[in-house]
């Protein structure tokens, strides 16, 4: 018995002790700690990075993996691909998934030109999912990337099996959130980061059950808004100004509608809107969930979108 204390003692010594390294190593290189953990996650996803230029020269850079039928996953204003890394663990062994940063963020390209409404990054998807020898695909997206999702299913509702919309932007005929209200009145959306402290405000606003990220990798991440906020203005004000209800009314695409009960960044509302303009969509509501439900409860994301596309 002796000896098995003093081995279960040894061990806990042990994890401290890596733990306590592990801490440290965050805290002295959060950059590349940061881009370990997202290695990581994508290595677990069977994702891999890949890099296309269409045809008039803006670039796309985009996660891959699995096999089966092409689902495209759209991340919303602000991300980047790696919002659906972690989904995509149960998506893969399903489907071919395909997760691209969006024209303006993340590695892909920035033009200093107006092409950044939802029609425009549709547009700019379907010149990708071409040059990818693609012709049939399921689509899924949140926030930004839901209302560019269903705006393609608009466009090219031939191509298009089904729809997936997590909390999606542009339903703009219900009562906006008290945030968007305040944003209003005071001339500034919490949503454009100008400094670390604000994207880690914004982190914990957007969802009800943020995944625990170190504070340094979080100032790591900031990096990116903080750099691109000058665009992420213009990008809002074209996302902002157009609806998306003139888009989906009567589109017969089958299509899931979640919303994260939690949402206070676009009204919960909006989602009955949705089913009601739109003869096949049904709509699933998540108790606990905020604005990002694919990050916040993958699991049980991916699973209703799996029974889903069962059903269909």
């Amino acid at each position: 018995m002796g000896v098995i204390l003093r081995a279960m003692k040894t061990l806990v010594i042990v994890v401290l002790v890596l733990s306590g390294l592990l801490v440290l190593g965050v805290e002295v290189f959060p950059v590349q700690a940061t881009h370990m953990a997202l290695a990581l996650e994508r290595s677990r996803s069977g994702l891999t990075e890949h890099h296309v230029q269409l045809a008039d020269g803006l670039n796309y850079d985009y996660l891959e993996g699995g096999q089966g039928p092409a689902l495209l996953l759209l991340h919303g204003f602000g991300g980047d691909k790696d919002n659906f890394t972690r989904v995509a663990r149960y998506l893969t062994p399903h489907y071919h998934v395909i997760i691209p940063d969006e024209i303006g963020f993340g590695l892909s390209s920035h033009p200093d030109s107006d092409v950044y409404t939802p029609e425009d990054q549709a547009r700019h998807l379907h010149a990708l999912l071409q040059q990818l020898g693609i012709d049939r695909v399921d689509l899924g997206g949140n926030s930004m990337g839901g209302q560019i999702a269903a705006v393609y299913a608009s466009l090219y509702s031939a191509t298009v099996n089904s729809l997936w919309l997590l909390d999606p932007g542009g339903v703009w005929s219900v009562p906006r959130t008290h945030l968007n209200q305040l944003a209003r009145l005071e001339g500034h959306s919490p949503l454009i980061v100008a400094n670390e402290d604000q994207f880690v405000e914004l982190y914990h606003l957007v969802m009800a059950k943020p995944p625990y990220v170190p504070r340094a990798m979080l100032d790591v991440m900031a990096q990116a808004r903080i750099s691109n906020q000058s665009l992420e203005k213009r990008i809002l004000g074209a996302i902002s100004s157009d609806a998306l209800e003139p888009h989906v009314r009567g589109l017969n695409t089958p299509t899931l509608v979640v919303w994260g009960a939690e949402d206070h960044i676009l009204e919960p509302a909006s989602g009955d809107v949705l089913v009601h303009l739109m003869p096949h969509a049904r709509l699933l509501t998540m108790p606990g969930i905020g604005h990002v439900p694919m990050l916040e409860d993958p699991g049980q994301t991916a699973k209703d979108y799996l029974v889903f596309r069962a059903s269909l």
